[in-house]
């Protein structure tokens, strides 16, 4: 049982039909101007639904490519390549009645590609880190041990405009889930014809949203999204190219901004947002981004004494972190699941799980753990590596963290600052001591991020198990799944014991702030989910 469960709602819905929102176009707006140049803070890694793990790749993906139904805001959902849906009255079959629309490449859009491309990411030949988001797919489980045939999973075409699912289980978050990345169509002629190299480049893959990708060699720091003319609403799409810069430089990016070679620029120091803050570019964009930080159990033994996590915890000023490195509006998480992602009766999650003292500074209490913990586990100091990004604001962070957490007694910390694509290498093979990453929810339930810290999940990097919240969360799946009191209940228990027992150092929630020209319009921006939307942009 690793993997993603929600369900605040118990009630089945029949026959929900959605509609999309209509764009709107100016009439001023000159369509050979219809360029915009757009800062990106990091590689694009992948164009492969199946393999796409960082922001980066997923805010592409959401942009050149549209699955069954998308998200604009955190809490709903509008169509996408389905017009339409119903769900069966024990919850465990969805059908979806897809409308007619095309690949970039001129095939058909059909049930069928849904089909392929949620078979490829259970597969295990294809090594998908997203595939627990199938968890309550029928015969998941042997699908995704190599037991069974990947054509036994619960989904099927029974013509090339339905697509039907069928859960082991009912799941009343489903209808999010499906919003996400990993549940986009994949063309399989496509997939064959390139292999391993599907979706490494731009020109190898095909893209059905309202752009296509273009210049990527896999490597290099820009690439392009170009409207989409086999796009279904093509007609709301009125830009005509966006250029992606990688800028990792606040200080080259300013300059770029100014000089107005490019249109946005993502803020990431307290000087940048004094600076535009009350200009009427700035935008604040919130987001349920949490920052937190591994410990690896398995390569540092150590890391398994609770009072050694304890004291790395709380030798952290988050306020000064936040005020002072930061400045940029973000603010100090209370514990694992980021505030503003879910509320129950008008009170917040994080709010509610929130464990006092479990995010606090105290330096003097973190020392005495410090030395009891290495008393315990026989050390008389330690040096650990700290790995992180490459960009300023990440080389800003670990200097932070190196010298909070040299104040503790025989503690040394070396930091290793590499491109994020090879950090994120670096998590999956266990390759770190302590690495600062974080979580962007797919959507507003807190099991979107309460999944991830299962003892069985994919994502669990740091290898820090804890029957109790196990047990929770199966509950939570399980007996309280269609109890939305006793499944919240459940669920903010379990994020007390991962405070509790500091199965991740919680640090920061993130603030987006952005500054972007007046010129540009019509741009939509998600907190929760795929971040910016660019389908009804345009420059007036």
């Amino acid at each position: 049982m690793n993997k993603t469960r929600l369900g605040l709602l118990s009630t089945v819905t029949l026959g929900v039909f959605l509609l999309t929102g209509c764009g709107k176009s100016s009439n001023s707006s000159n369509q050979s101007s219809q360029k915009l140049n757009w800062m990106q803070p990091s590689n694009l890694m992948t164009l492969d639904p199946s393999k796409s793990v960082d922001t980066t790749s997923a805010n592409t993906l959401s942009n050149v490519s549209q699955g069954l139904l998308t998200s604009p805001e955190g809490s709903k959902v509008v169509a996408g390549v389905a017009k339409s849906y119903k769900v069966s009255k024990d919850g465990k079959t969805y059908t979806f009645d897809l409308r007619k629309s095309k690949w970039s490449n001129g095939d058909s859009v059909t049930a069928k590609d849904f089909v392929y491309g949620f078979q490829r990411t259970v597969n295990p030949k294809t090594a998908s880190q997203n595939a627990y988001l199938y968890d309550h797919f029928l015969n998941y489980n042997g699908v995704k041990s190599g037991k069974m045939n990947p054509n036994k999973l619960g989904v099927s075409a029974p013509n090339n405009y339905t697509l039907v699912v069928k859960l082991s289980k009912p799941q009343s978050y489903f209808k999010y889930l499906v919003t996400q990345t990993a549940f986009l169509p994949q063309n399989e002629k496509v997939a064959t014809k390139y292999g391993k190299g599907y979706g490494t480049s731009s020109d190898k893959q095909v893209y059905n949203g309202p752009f296509v990708a273009k210049g990527w060699t896999g490597t290099n720091d820009s690439w392009r999204l170009n409207k989409n003319t086999n796009f279904w609403d093509r007609k709301v799409v009125k830009l005509n190219s966006l250029k992606m810069n990688v800028v990792k430089s606040s200080q080259t990016g300013l300059n770029q901004y100014q000089t107005g070679a490019l249109d946005a620029l993502s803020l990431t120091n307290k000087q940048q947002v004094d600076n535009f803050k009350n200009s009427k570019e700035f935008k604040k964009n919130q987001s349920v981004y949490s920052n937190f930080i591994e410990m690896n159990r398995d390569k540092v033994k150590a890391f398994k004494n609770l009072k050694i996590r304890q004291a790395l915890s709380l030798a952290i000023n988050r306020n000064q972190f936040v005020n002072n490195v930061m400045g940029d509006g973000s603010t100090v998480t209370k514990g694992f699941v980021a505030s503003g992602l879910a509320y129950k009766n008008g009170k917040d999650y994080a709010e509610t799980s929130h464990v006092k003292g479990t995010t606090d500074y105290n330096l003097s209490k973190a020392k005495k753990l410090w030395n009891e913990g290495l008393k315990e586990t026989g050390h008389k100091g330690m040096n650990l590596t700290l790995t992180y990004d490459d960009n300023d604001v990440a080389k800003a962070t670990s200097d932070f963290l190196q010298s909070e957490w040299e104040k503790l007694p025989g503690l040394t910390i070396s930091n290793i600052n590499i491109p994020k694509q090879q950090r994120i290498a670096r998590m999956f093979s266990g390759n770190y001591d302590l690495c600062v990453t974080g979580w962007d929810a797919g959507y507003a339930d807190p099991i979107a991020a309460l999944a991830i810290k299962t003892s069985s999940s994919p994502m669990n990097f740091g290898k820090w198990s804890n029957k109790t919240y196990d047990n929770l969360i199966n509950k939570s799946d399980n007996k309280d799944a269609n109890n939305s009191n006793s499944r919240w209940n459940d669920m903010v228990q379990a994020q007390k014991v991962l405070s509790n027992d500091v199965g991740a150092i919680p640090f920061y929630q993130s603030a987006k702030p952005s500054v972007v020209k007046d010129k540009v319009k019509g741009l939509e921006y998600n907190p929760i989910g795929s971040g910016w939307d660019f389908t009804k942009a345009y420059i007036k």
